[in-house]
């Protein structure tokens, strides 16, 4: 199987600058669940890294993240599909913790966790900061406009780093993904 990883909200779920705080507040992005499961069927183990600072915030509990996770899946395997895991980091952006992106630590501890490689995999995300988190562990980044994406491309050509593949949400970019895979 080859690992891909993605971001959660922005990418497979609508965002909110109030934070998702409830599974009644998750509401999949159109297209997104078939497109995972269409990864998961391609052979893909797809894996997912959030930043979920509304956990350090106190705006929700672990108990409401898990259901919201439980949501998630299970519309994911009711399409056909299976998600390999899920990996958060709890922290707000002023603890300076090693797992928040764009810092790298919750690819590490995908690989060690389950038992895989990044390196050279495609990343999915929809923020300057998933971005970075992937060129910095050499993953191979997509940029979705859904989300944040479309602010984030002005913002990653002012870095100079807007040098990677963008498609208009999660959907267009699994078929790309898938296709790319099958002429490799």
């Amino acid at each position: 199987m080859k690992p891909i990883v993605l971001d959660r909200d922005g990418v497979i779920n609508v965002d909110s600058d109030a934070y998702i705080k409830s599974a009644d507040e998750w509401v999949p992005i159109p297209g997104s669940i078939e497109a995972i499961a269409s990864l998961s069927q391609a052979g893909f183990d797809v894996y997912v890294a959030t930043n979920q600072s509304g956990l350090g915030r106190a705006l929700f509990t672990k108990q409401a993240l898990d259901k919201m996770h439980a949501k998630f899946l299970g519309l994911v395997e009711n399409a056909g599909g299976k998600v390999a895991g899920i990996v958060f980091c709890p922290h707000r952006p002023e603890d300076s913790c090693d797992c928040r992106k764009p810092k790298t630590g919750l690819l590490t501890q995908i690989e060690k966790q389950f038992s895989c490689v990044l390196k050279g995999a495609f990343f999915i995300g929809d923020s300057v900061r998933d971005i970075q988190s992937a060129i910095d562990y050499g993953c191979r980044p997509i940029l979705v406009r859904t989300g944040k994406g479309e602010l984030s491309i002005d913002k990653l050509s002012k870095l100079g780093i807007m040098d990677h593949l963008v498609f208009d949400d999660l959907e267009c970019a699994a078929n790309f993904v898938v296709g790319a895979d099958l002429h490799e």
